[in-house]
């Protein structure tokens, strides 16, 4: 049907996604929601689907209808739904895979940003040749130009903590992403002093998971953790065997704020840290 979208965000998904679950929670069904708003029942799936947007006007006439009057939640709904922003990863689109793009587009509009990583060094803290070298290792082989496609994307990526009102970013690296020599000697050596460069910044923190802590199997779990415009909209991201894996459900979400508090906790403090990565860099 024309006029739909062909391929909606993740973002534009969750919208639709949101407007569902308030529907659901009034106890209404789609086609007597679409009484109560004088539209087809139709417009209400496509809607719920982010097969088209919804405009402001419309959204907040859902959830008065919806009884929902939660102007926090009602406003951050609204702000996603009148964002027209196209912003720089689009020009990915049709080269490189979905998720790239969703998780480009979260991160441009997260108030903030938690990383747990355990083997490989948080992708916004990596150097332009520890990317490559990753990217390197994947099966089947990328080929030349599909690498460095993936390795210029991963650095534009990294304008959340360069930009003039930067975001917030704390990550959780364990020991073990620090030791393994990615790229050999020179780049790992690299990736250290830049860690530690980023480290300097006010609005990045990083902490460091030692070898030496106990019991770290209650607390190890690899995540990308973005901040919406209130919690109810966070997202986890988590790579999986089958894809990459947007998680919102409200159970969930607090599961992995507990989670990501606990390993933060159980690391090293950031100054503990820094001194990790100095002595680990002259071993290296």
């Amino acid at each position: 049907m024309a006029g739909l979208r062909p391929e909606p965000t993740a973002r534009q998904m969750r919208l639709g996604t949101e407007l569902r679950r308030l529907r659901e929670r009034a106890g209404l069904t789609g086609r007597e929601a679409a009484a109560l708003l004088g539209v087809s029942s139709g417009q209400i799936s496509q809607i719920e689907s982010a097969l088209t947007g919804v405009s402001e006007k419309r959204l907040r006439s859902m959830a008065a209808n919806y009884s929902c009057s939660d102007e926090e939640l009602i406003s951050a709904l609204v702000r996603v739904a009148t964002d027209r922003t196209r912003g720089w990863w689009e020009e990915y689109r049709g080269q490189l895979p979905t998720p790239f793009l969703d998780l480009s587009e979260l991160e441009h509009n997260a108030t903030f940003r938690w990383d747990v990583d355990l083997l490989h060094v948080s992708g916004l803290l990596q150097t332009e040749d520890y990317a490559r070298a990753l990217f390197s290792t994947r099966i089947p082989e990328l080929p030349d130009a599909d690498r460095e496609l993936r390795v210029r994307h991963r650095m534009q990526r990294r304008a959340i903590l360069e930009r003039p009102t930067p975001t917030p970013y704390r990550a959780v690296i364990h020991e073990a992403a620090l030791r393994i020599r990615v790229g050999g000697r020179a780049t790992s050596l690299a990736q250290v002093a830049h860690i530690l460069e980023l480290s300097e910044a006010g609005h990045i923190t990083v902490r460091v998971i030692p070898f030496t802590l106990e019991r770290f199997d209650d607390t190890g779990s690899a995540m990308i953790y973005a901040g919406g415009g209130i919690p109810r909209l966070d997202t986890v991201i988590r790579d999986a065997p089958h894809g990459t894996a947007f998680i919102d459900a409200e159970a969930q979400l607090g599961v992995f704020r507990t989670l990501f508090r606990r390993v933060e906790t159980s690391s090293l403090d950031p100054e503990q840290s820094r001194d990790l990565i100095h002595n680990l860099a002259k071993e290296l």
